[in-house]
């Protein structure tokens, strides 16, 4: 197979195990999801609280994907991996003795499925950031495209076994299934032997790197952009999997077995587009691709809630699958390659918890929806609101940002201190000073423009550019860090692409140089430890990294 082909990640021996595993585990997602929407159904009987079933399960990815971000960032993406699945297991098998028991009703049903959707949230970061490091850069856009047909391929059988195992067994059953399911990316994980990097500085606190996580997406306007519309997208196509028991039993009059048979046509239709995703990428644009494939899903909603039997919603779920998945695979490919491996967690929990949010949103609104107007009403919103995802395209645009984030290519020297300086010593004021023809003023301060996103996406505070009044040559950037740690790792996290920027941005300069930087130390009594008796008192940790 073809490096960047759409099966070439299944070479890659570890991949094939991770991703055969997680085939295992997704089954066991969607089983659980039809089991715990069909005993909704059956105990209330509401659209609403069977809508909440669908928020219950996403909500956790809105609310605790950051953090699982930052964790996956700051610790062993293995181990973190392998303890959320324990969680997620521990989750599945108190669902299961509560059902076994009798004792559960629509409220215990719904913390329930919480308590397993924030072990599945904890553990998605975790799992897509590590795709980077089990194939290579020219396979990672093929490699996300098989994770999605892995959750699409249980997604068209998944369900329609959760079904069966409804009608036969009960809810019960379906509960205890997905127990089991968890075991085998257990294993897989256990068995990955993950590359181990000897880090030059501490980890982050978890609090810290949430902050930094956040700074990145709101100082970075592709990654803003991805996640403000993927929550757009999930708010407006909500509808399809929240309400599809009701679409099962009222729009078509069918049972829970029909309501598994409709949820895996929808998911075959979207292993096909995952699968033509690559080609389609290919020959068409991105806003074209999105925009085109997300009217199109709008118009097919829109024929789902004139359908009145099974024969007639079968079709236009397949095709309202195939599209479905365009959009929210560009929008993940989007993510994984503009996102460097320092906050790639993050930007993927960030993206994860967008999504998930406006899945778990959409949920609620066309239950309410359904509530008050019927379901087919409810569905037919759901489409229009389709439409003002093509219009925030025009918003909200995916402009491309530098992509090479490999390492630069000339590392600077190591910071010269003559303090004695801790980790938590700051805070940390830089200062750079370039020389610019006036002729070439606008030029550079436009270049600068660039070079402020980055920086302040990395961890710079306060960042500002000056112009000297006496000297019309003389410009100052200046900005500052809250720790000296948090400095080194500003500079450590510049990449091949922002050293580019920056590269620019000197080219403006009368002499090509910005390593006229001095840095400062605020409140410097008291956040050093003062060593009279040597004339070099300094510490400082070896580090190879970017300006400033």
């Amino acid at each position: 197979m073809r490096s960047g082909t759409s099966f070439a990640p299944l070479r890659h021996r570890v991949f094939r195990r991770i991703w055969t595993a997680s085939l295992l585990s997704n089954f066991g997602l969607l089983i659980n999801g039809v089991g715990a929407g069909w005993a909704m159904t059956e105990m209330s009987g509401r659209a609403d609280l069977v809508a909440l079933v669908q928020t219950a399960l996403m909500l956790p990815y809105m609310l605790f994907s950051m953090p699982a971000g930052a964790i996956s960032d700051t610790y062993d993406r293995r181990t973190v991996g392998m303890t959320m699945l324990c969680f997620a297991l521990c989750s599945s098998l108190l669902l299961t003795g509560v059902a076994l028991a009798g004792w559960l009703s629509p409220m215990l049903l719904l913390m329930l499925c919480f308590l397993s959707g924030t072990a599945n949230a904890m553990f998605g970061p975790a799992w897509q950031a590590s795709v980077s490091e089990q194939v290579p850069a020219e396979d990672l856009a093929p490699a996300v495209a098989l994770n999605s047909v892995s959750y699409n391929i249980a997604r068209s059988f998944g369900p329609a076994i959760g079904g069966l195992i409804v009608a036969a067994a009960g809810s019960v059953a379906a509960f205890g299934v997905t127990a089991f399911c968890y075991l085998p990316i257990l294993f897989a994980l256990f068995l990955w032997r993950r590359e181990q990097e000897s880090p030059r500085l501490p980890p982050e606190r978890i609090g810290w790197a949430m902050v930094s996580g956040v700074r990145y997406v709101l100082y970075s306007p592709s990654t803003r952009s991805v996640i403000i519309r993927a929550a757009l997208t999930g708010i407006a196509g909500g509808a399809i999997s929240s309400l599809m028991p009701l679409i099962a039993r009222n729009l078509v009059g069918g049972t829970a077995a029909t309501y598994g048979l409709l949820l895996g046509v929808f998911g075959i239709g979207a292993v096909v587009g995952a699968l033509v995703m690559p080609a389609l990428r290919h020959r068409l644009p991105g806003e074209w691709h999105i925009g085109a494939s997300t009217a199109l899903l709008g118009f097919t909603i829109i024929l789902l809630s004139l359908a009145r039997s099974q024969w007639t919603a079968m079709p236009i779920l397949f095709v309202a699958g195939i599209l479905w998945m365009q959009p929210l695979t560009q929008f993940n490919i989007a993510i994984q390659t503009q996102a460097p491996r320092w906050v790639a967690g993050r930007a993927l929990a960030a993206y994860q918890a967008a999504m998930a949010g406006g899945i778990a949103g959409g949920a609620w609104l066309w239950g309410h929806v359904a509530e008050l107007a019927g379901t087919a009403n409810a569905i037919a919103c759901s489409g229009l609101a389709m439409f003002l995802c093509v219009v925030a395209s025009r918003i909200w645009p995916l402009n491309r940002e530098e992509s090479d984030l490999g390492d630069r290519e000339r590392p600077l020297a190591t910071p010269e201190v003559r303090l004695a300086l801790t980790g938590r010593s700051g805070p940390v004021v830089i200062e750079v000073d370039y020389r610019v023809d006036p002729q070439r003023a606008r030029q550079f301060y436009d270049a600068m423009l660039e070079v402020r996103h980055f920086r302040q996406r990395n961890g710079a505070y306060m960042w500002s550019l000056a112009r000297d009044i006496a000297d019309e040559q003389c410009w100052l950037e200046r900005f500052s860090c809250p720790t000296w740690h948090d400095y080194l790792r500003q500079r450590e996290r510049m990449t091949a692409g922002e050293q580019a920027i920056l590269e620019r941005a000197l080219d403006q300069t009368v002499d090509q140089r910005g390593d006229r930087i001095r840095r400062l130390l605020e409140r410097p009594i008291g956040s050093v430890r003062w060593r009279p008796e040597s004339r070099d008192p300094g510490l400082i940790l070896p580090i190879n990294s970017g300006s400033g």
